[in-house]
């Protein structure tokens, strides 16, 4: 594929993770059932991995398209010169390298020639494949391409945006450090595949709260941007001392979510001595080999399913397909435990 064509395919894009209706397949009986209640909220969870599943997987097809997968060390493959991303998900990290133990690689990484050292080379996308790989001391199979700076930053960014576990303040850091690496604001809309409000949005959060005060938080993977918006604006406004409660026991112990949500109470002069009450309760469940993982949040008119791990966008799409007979058992185990 040549310079110009990878740029386009980029470029033109929608800005939209995907275009697709993955409900126009669904029966009848889904329909009817897909917007109501826990059900509902169950279907749409499955439906949105999956389609940010997929549109990962066609980026990474056009991207990789025609190219020969060779394996490499990885002891010669550098970070890309851009982060995307606020600290390590161990606990996730353990999970691939896991599954990469069992089953191999399934999808090849992208480098391209380290633009400043000779037989080196730097990641595109696929850092924690690459990563896996060398904790598990075997070559990473990789496609490489000659890319310039402005193909790698849109390549990556739209690779890593369509995933599932990026969060809003990833997306916003790497908003912001694009820009502070001198890229326009079209490169940085065809990256993260967002119009340019969304993009100005970002980059304002990125700037008005403290890098440090980021970092300390964390991804909050279960964070939107409303409460981001909400932080910075506090931030804007002068706000109070935070370092304190920043290195406060509670503070450090708190989940990367109820960290964001203490600082806000923080600054809008709410009780900071106490940890937030708990969040909705979380029940998880995998298999014995860790292929997928599978968390259950839930309220009581509310519920969410996230699925992760490798095996996770392929489970979903086969929920999706038993979701009738699921339904059904739900309805006769409902029955049978209530008498009716």
């Amino acid at each position: 594929m040549s310079r110009k064509n990878l740029l386009t395919s980029f470029t033109d894009r929608k800005l939209t993770a995907v275009n697709s209706d993955p409900a126009s397949d669904l029966s009848p009986a889904m329909e009817r059932n897909r917007s109501r209640g826990a059900f509902g909220a169950i279907t749409r969870s499955i439906d949105e991995l999956a389609e940010k599943a997929q549109a990962a997987k066609d980026i990474e097809s056009r991207l990789l398209e025609g190219a020969t997968v060779i394996e490499l060390d990885p002891d010669t493959i550098d970070v890309s010169f851009v982060s995307d991303r606020i600290g390590d998900d161990k606990e996730a990290f353990d999970d691939l390298v896991e599954a990469i133990r069992q089953r191999g690689q399934d999808s090849p990484i992208l480098v391209r020639p380290h633009p400043g050292v000779v037989g080196r080379y730097m990641t595109v996308f696929g850092h924690r494949r690459a990563r896996a790989a060398k904790a598990l001391g075997r070559p990473v199979k990789a496609v490489v391409k000659e890319l310039d700076d402005r193909d790698h930053v849109i390549a990556q960014g739209q690779e890593n945006s369509a995933r599932a576990d990026l969060s809003f303040i990833e997306k916003a850091v790497f908003a912001g450090n694009l820009e502070r690496n001198g890229y326009d604001r079209e490169v940085i809309m065809a990256a993260l595949s967002v119009d340019k409000t969304v993009v100005s949005k970002m980059i304002s959060v990125a700037k008005d709260i403290p890098a440090e005060i980021i970092n300390v938080i964390g991804a909050a993977k279960n964070s939107g941007r409303d409460r981001w918006y909400d932080l910075a604006k506090k931030v804007r406004e002068g706000g109070v001392a935070v370092k304190e409660l920043m290195a406060s026991p509670d503070f450090k112990a708190a989940p990367s979510d109820d960290r964001l949500e203490m600082l806000a109470r923080h600054l809008a002069g709410k009780p900071s001595g106490k940890i937030p009450a708990p969040r909705r309760p979380i029940n998880s469940w995998a298999p014995t080999d860790r292929s997928v993982s599978v968390t259950l949040k839930k309220s009581a008119k509310k519920a969410i399913v996230t699925l992760e791990s490798p095996d996770g966008p392929r489970f979903a799409e086969f929920i999706t397909g038993q979701l009738d007979d699921l339904y059904v058992a739900f309805r006769m185990s409902t029955k049978e435990a209530t008498g009716d």
